[in-house]
C-alpha cells in the first residue's frame, strides 16, 4: 500500500508498506504471523517522467513458529516487486536483462542512461548471467554447424531446430565427444542435417543411429568447386599460350568541334567517356543557373549532390572538369620505366610487351602483367602492328568458368571458357561432370548419384576423383541431401548471428556470456 509520494526537484520519493497480515517461510514453506520488527527498504526503480523514482518499503521480519526450522526469523517480500538481498525493483531487473541481451554491456549502459537507469556494462552482463535458460524441447529435425570462438584455434557447435530454425543449444567443442551425449539426450530426432565433416557423422551415427542424416548442399558444390580447382592447378600447362579471342576494342567518344557559348575553343579537348559526359553536365547545369535556378534546386532536380552541382556551377569551362582529374601516383614501375623505354626503342630486334614484363620480372619487378602492358600502350611511341598481348589465364579464373552458371558468364568469358576446352579435352571433362553434377544439386535428383561417381572415379583427374571417392564414403547422406528438401541454410543464418553477437560485445564473448546471449536473444 502506497502511503505517501512526494515529488521535488530532483526525484521523485514513494513511500509503501506491505498489508499482509502473514507471510510463508522461504525455508521451511510454513505461515507466520508473529512480527519480529520491521525496516526500509531502498530498492531502485525505473525513472518516472525523466526523474529517478525512490522506493520507500517498510518491509516486516517474521519469526517462524516451526521448531525444526533452520530459519529463526525471515523478511517478506512484495511478489512481483522485490526479491531476497535484491537492490532494484523486478521490472527494472527486467529491464536491464532485455538491454543486455539486445546490445551488450558497451551499447547497453549507454542507451539505460538515456533511460534514467544508473548502471554499468558489467551489471549489464550479470543481469544476462542470471537469466535462466529457455526451457528444453525435443525436436523431429536439427541442423548442426560449427562457429569460430577464436578463429583457427577454439571452435564450438551449434544446434538448431531445422523445423522452427530456433537456436537449441550451444556447445563448446566440435567433435563427436561433445555432440553424441546432447543427441543422446533428445531421443526423438529424426532428421539430422549437417555439413560433411566426419565427426558430427561419428556423433549421429553412435548416439542417434535412426536418424537420417542430410549433407548440406552447400558444402557439397563448395566441396566440388575446390575439387575443380585442383584439376585446372594440375593442367596449368594447358592455359599457357592458349589463343583467346580479342574483344573487340571500345569506340572512341568523338568530342565536338566548335565554341560553345561560354566554353571556349575545343580544338583540343581531352577525349573519353568522362570528358563527353562533363561536357554534357556542364551545359546542363550552366543552362540551369541562366534560367534562375539555384544550386540546390539543380540538386534536388537532378538528383546529384549538392557539392557535384557547385563544382560544375564553379567551372568556367568543361575542361577545367577534366583536366587534372587523376593525380600521378608512385607506380611499382618506375624504377624499370628507363629500361624499358631503351629495350623497346631497339629497331633491330621485336621485342613484345611479355618479354619486357618477364625481363623486369627478373630484375625485381613484383607487379602484374597487365601495369606493363598499359603503360607501354599509353606512354610509349606505337609500334607497326603491335598488338600487346593477353595476360595469361590463372587457375581461379578457369576455375571459375567452370563452376559458375553459364547466363551469369559475359560473352568475352565464355568465348575463353570454349578456347581453353577445346585445347585441353581433360578440362572439357571436369567442366562436364561439373554441369552434371549441378543438375543434380538444382534438381534434386540424386537417384544419378551413383553413376555420376563411377564416372567420376574412372575418370582419373586430380581433385574430381578424390572428391567422388570421398561421397562413397558418406553415400547415404549425400544421397538424402540430393534427394530431399532438408538443408543446412538456417543453421548458416545462426552462424551468421552468432558472428554479429561477437563482434557486438568487444571482447567480452566468453562462452557462457555467448551461449546466453544466443538462446535467449
Amino acid at each position: 500500500m502506497i502511503t505517501s509520494a512526494e515529488t521535488d526537484a530532483e526525484a521523485i520519493r514513494v513511500e509503501a508498506r506491505c498489508t499482509a497480515s502473514n507471510a510463508r517461510c522461504p525455508a521451511c514453506g510454513d505461515w507466520s504471523a508473529q512480527i519480529h520488527g520491521s525496516y526500509l527498504r531502498f530498492p531502485a526503480d525505473l525513472a518516472c517522467a525523466g526523474r529517478p523514482c525512490v522506493l520507500v518499503l517498510r518491509v516486516r521480519r517474521f519469526v517462524c513458529a516451526t521448531p525444526e526450522c533452520p530459519r529463526r526469523t525471515f523478511v517478506e517480500q512484495v511478489p512481483g516487486l522485490t526479491r531476497r538481498h535484491g537492490r532494484t525493483t523486478e521490472r527494472l531487473r527486467s529491464t536491464m536483462s532485455k538491454l543486455g541481451l539486445a546490445l551488450a554491456g558497451r551499447a547497453g549502459a549507454r542507451l539505460a542512461a538515456h533511460l534514467g537507469i544508473m548502471t554499468s556494462r558489467n551489471t549489464l552482463l550479470r543481469r544476462v548471467m542470471d537469466l535462466p535458460d529457455p526451457e528444453a524441447t525435443q525436436p523431429r529435425a536439427v541442423g548442426v554447424d560449427d562457429f569460430a570462438l577464436r578463429r583457427g584455434h577454439v571452435y564450438g557447435t551449434v544446434v538448431i531446430d531445422a523445423e522452427t530454425h530456433q537456436v537449441l543449444d550451444l556447445l563448446p567443442e566440435r567433435d563427436a565427444a561433445t555432440l553424441a551425449p546432447w543427441l543422446a539426450a533428445h531421443p526423438g530426432i529424426e532428421v539430422i542435417c549437417r555439413d560433411r565433416a566426419g565427426a558430427y557423422a561419428e556423433a549421429a551415427d553412435t548416439a542417434t543411429p535412426q536418424a537420417l542424416q542430410v549433407a548440406d548442399r552447400f558444402h557439397l558444390w563448395q566441396n566440388l568447386a575446390s575439387a575443380v580447382e585442383k584439376t585446372v592447378s594440375a593442367h596449368r600447362s594447358c592455359l599457357r599460350d592458349v589463343p583467346l579471342p580479342s574483344p573487340e576494342p571500345e569506340p572512341d567518344w568523338e568530342t565536338p568541334t566548335g565554341t560553345a557559348p561560354g566554353q571556349g575553343d575545343e580544338t583540343d579537348a581531352p577525349t573519353g567517356k568522362f570528358a563527353e559526359r562533363a561536357r554534357v553536365h556542364h551545359a546542363l547545369v550552366h543552362e540551369l543557373l541562366a534560367q534562375g535556378v539555384s544550386l540546390r534546386g539543380i540538386a534536388h532536380h537532378l538528383g546529384w549532390g549538392r557539392h557535384t552541382v557547385q563544382r560544375y556551377a564553379r567551372a568556367a569551362r568543361w575542361q577545367d572538369m577534366v583536366k587534372g582529374r587523376k593525380r600521378q601516383l608512385p607506380s611499382k614501375l618506375d624504377p624499370f620505366k628507363s629500361y624499358l623505354a631503351e629495350r623497346w626503342a631497339e629497331a633491330d630486334r621485336k621485342v613484345t610487351a611479355l618479354d619486357l614484363y618477364r625481363e623486369i620480372a627478373a630484375r625485381g619487378f613484383r607487379g602484374h602483367y597487365s601495369i606493363v602492358c598499359d603503360w607501354i600502350r599509353r606512354d610509349l611511341p606505337r609500334r607497326q602492328g603491335f598488338t600487346p598481348a593477353p595476360p595469361p589465364l590463372s587457375v581461379r579464373q578457369v576455375t571459375g568458368w567452370l563452376t559458375r552458371h553459364p547466363a551469369t558468364l559475359t560473352e568475352e568469358e565464355k568465348l575463353h571458357r570454349k578456347a581453353v576446352l577445346d585445347r585441353c579435352p581433360e578440362l572439357a571433362s571436369a567442366a562436364e561432370m561439373t554441369s552434371s553434377f549441378a543438375e543434380m544439386l538444382t534438381t534434386l535428383d540424386g537417384l544419378c548419384l551413383p553413376a555420376w561417381i563411377t564416372e567420376a572415379v574412372t575418370s582419373g583427374l586430380p581433385g574430381i576423383s578424390t572428391f567422388a571417392a570421398g561421397l562413397e564414403g558418406d553415400f547415404d547422406a549425400v544421397t538424402a541431401g540430393l534427394t530431399t528438401d532438408w538443408n543446412s541454410g538456417p543453421v548458416e543464418g545462426a552462424v551468421n548471428r552468432i558472428k554479429m553477437l561477437k563482434r557486438q560485445m568487444f571482447g567480452r564473448a566468453g562462452f557462457p556470456l555467448l551461449r546466453k546471449r544466443v538462446l535467449l536473444a
